[in-house]
């Protein structure tokens, strides 16, 4: 036999650094929604939870807004640009397939080229690149990765289409994961159920709309189909996440799930009898579901307010597109100072 392939047995823990996040500046209300769509703020209230939502402009594009959701998650974590190995980007509304949006944001940021590369997984994306980069950290793949979700979802909704305009929102959210002496980001609990792939959808794809411009594709959703899904099938997976972790739910500082829907959200927090001690994060209300970048926007939302300390546990569960979804449990890190 020839010569053989080392590779590094060294198994470390892993953590999250830093966390910034980037919200558009631009507040829309459910009034001014309901200027497209036929709808009132009381019936989008009572059955999302939404009050407002961020809605980019022209300058705030995926990558303007991904560019400083991550410097300030290095700037949280102390780390420098030129220390991370790797970036990883979730998103499903960068406009443009090639280049990839990480290789920009790596370039813009002053990393010295890093691995970068983009993940698609609708609104698991974020907990779905969280947990490839914790793996990257854990196996010496790299010493930091940085870890970015960001969505322009106003971009991929139809104005007058009652089904999911007001849903939606905008913004941005990174983390610098890196070597700890404590394990500080659990196992993933992860998979798909693409037999429910038409419940979240674009329509039409690409090619169709090559053939015929005049028909712009949009996100489609079967709300019905998403939300008995989601309200029913998530709360195990909450629930294996914790026990993955070996952490009890009393354990708990937040519960941070996907801000698709605050009734969902409920429905989740009951179905695993989460004691009335730990605060879930209601970030919604004001900021709509912003996709893959939902996750790091709660978690600053809980910081933000106080419900939660850095140091603290949470439980994070993204679900969404795919359908696909993804938990684990993590330390709350520090958040970066506007």
């Amino acid at each position: 036999m020839g010569a053989q392939i080392s590779n590094s047995a060294e198994v470390r823990q892993s953590a999250i650094l830093g966390l910034g996040v980037y919200r558009p500046q631009r507040v829309v209300s459910n009034d001014e929604i309901c200027e497209t769509i036929d709808s009132t703020d009381e019936w989008i209230q009572s059955r999302s939870g939404i009050k407002n939502r961020r809605f980019a402009n022209a300058e705030e594009s995926v990558l303007a807004m991904a560019i400083s959701s991550g410097r300030k998650a290095l700037e949280a974590s102390g780390i420098l640009p030129e220390q991370i190995g790797a970036v990883v980007v979730a998103t499903s509304t960068y406009p443009s397939q090639t280049p990839q949006c990480a290789a920009v944001v790596a370039d813009a940021l002053g990393t010295g080229g890093p691995a970068a590369f983009d993940v698609t997984a609708g609104c698991a994306g974020f907990c779905y690149a969280l947990s490839i980069a914790s793996d990257m950290v854990r196996l010496g793949t790299e010493d930091y990765v940085l870890v970015i979700g960001v969505e322009r979802m106003s971009d991929s909704t139809e104005p007058t289409d009652r089904s999911v305009r007001f849903i939606f929102g905008d913004g941005a959210g990174a983390v610098v994961v890196g070597p700890s002496d404590v394990t500080g980001i659990g196992p993933v609990v992860w998979g798909s159920d693409g037999s429910q792939s038409q419940a979240i959808r674009q329509e039409p794809d690409w090619l169709a709309f090559a053939e015929d411009p005049t028909q712009r594709p949009w996100i489609k959703m079967e709300g019905t189909s998403v939300f008995r899904w989601a309200a029913f099938e998530m709360g195990k997976v909450a629930t294996q996440a914790l026990e993955r972790a070996g952490v009890a739910m009393e354990d708990l500082g937040a519960f941070i799930p996907h801000q698709a829907n605050g009734r969902i959200n409920e429905v989740i927090a009951r179905s695993i009898k989460l004691p009335e001690s730990v605060p879930v994060s209601d970030d919604i209300a004001e900021t709509g579901n912003t996709s893959a970048a939902s996750i790091p926007l709660a978690m600053e939302e809980v910081i933000r307010t106080g419900k939660a300390k850095p140091g603290e546990l949470a439980l994070l569960v993204g679900f969404g597109a795919g359908l696909s979804y993804a938990g684990q449990v993590v330390i709350l890190p520090p958040l970066a100072q506007d």
